[in-house]
């Protein structure tokens, strides 16, 4: 089922793309278009491919058949060299945070930068100092990532996925691992961001709280296709099975049958 608000101008633009990782097809003709200013959630049962679609928009993996777009340039087809100008206006916050356990918090935020040669070290300092306090992490510089509380940790992460000003933020289970007040801070973070900064989100969760409330469209993978877009409301009174039992947390009725077997 796919249900359409107002059209909004892509940024990210999927076009019937299959990847496969040999006899597993994990994409079957993906059409998905990721709404400018906007975040878009991603959920569905794991092994759906919606890790797999992150990959494909920072170009990590390439489609086997169908075409991906940023903007309007077909990033599939660009080499290395070409696609960097892009991957700079992507952040991406990784599951785990994944922080540099050697450097302080200060170092970490500031690595795109240097990486990247963007800026002086004195306009590099106040941007880690911007950025820290955009995520409620003032002061934090000199404090190592093993100091640091789950939360806070995703917020450090977070911090950096925004240190060059990115047009979009790929958030890949961004409340795991948190108890449910600081997974709200998250969300919180999230339309934060989308408000103040206009970047365009998308999420791949199972937290459906977090997508409930942080969501603009919500887009369901099943079995590597689409099989709902639309937004909280339409989503709660989708009539797909598939659906309910997933945004409900029910277990699949062979599986009940299978452990009373047991």
């Amino acid at each position: 089922m796919e249900l359409t608000s107002n059209v909004v101008r892509p940024i990210i633009r999927f076009q019937d793309v299959y990847k496969s990782f040999g006899p597993l097809v994990v994409l079957k003709g993906l059409n998905l278009d990721i709404p400018e200013d906007q975040t878009s959630v991603v959920i569905g049962p794991s092994g759906t491919g919606k890790s797999v679609l992150l990959k494909h928009i920072v170009g990590l993996l390439k489609p086997d058949a169908g075409s991906v777009w940023f903007h309007d340039q077909q990033v599939d087809k660009l080499t290395e060299e070409q696609f960097e100008p892009i991957r700079k206006q992507i952040g991406f916050l990784f599951q785990q945070g994944a922080l540099f356990d050697s450097m302080n918090v200060g170092d970490n935020v500031a690595y795109p930068l240097r990486l990247h040669k963007l800026k002086s070290e004195s306009e590099i300092r106040e941007t880690v100092h911007e950025k820290l306090s955009v995520v409620g992490m003032d002061g934090s510089e000199k404090k190592m990532p093993g100091d640091l509380s789950g939360g806070q940790r995703k917020r450090v992460a977070l911090a950096r996925a925004i240190s060059m000003n990115p047009e979009v933020i790929l958030y890949d289970e961004p409340t795991t691992g948190l108890d449910p007040i600081r997974a709200d801070v998250i969300n919180e973070l999230i339309l934060k961001l989308q408000e103040e900064m206009k970047v365009t989100g998308i999420v791949v969760t199972h937290d459906m709280a977090s997508a409930f409330k942080v969501a603009d469209q919500i887009v369901m993978l099943y079995n590597g296709q689409i099989i709902f877009r639309g937004n909280a409301e339409q989503i709660r009174q989708c009539p797909e099975e598939h659906v309910q039992r997933f945004i409900q947390g029910k277990a699949d009725e062979e599986d009940l049958k299978a452990l009373r077997r047991l």
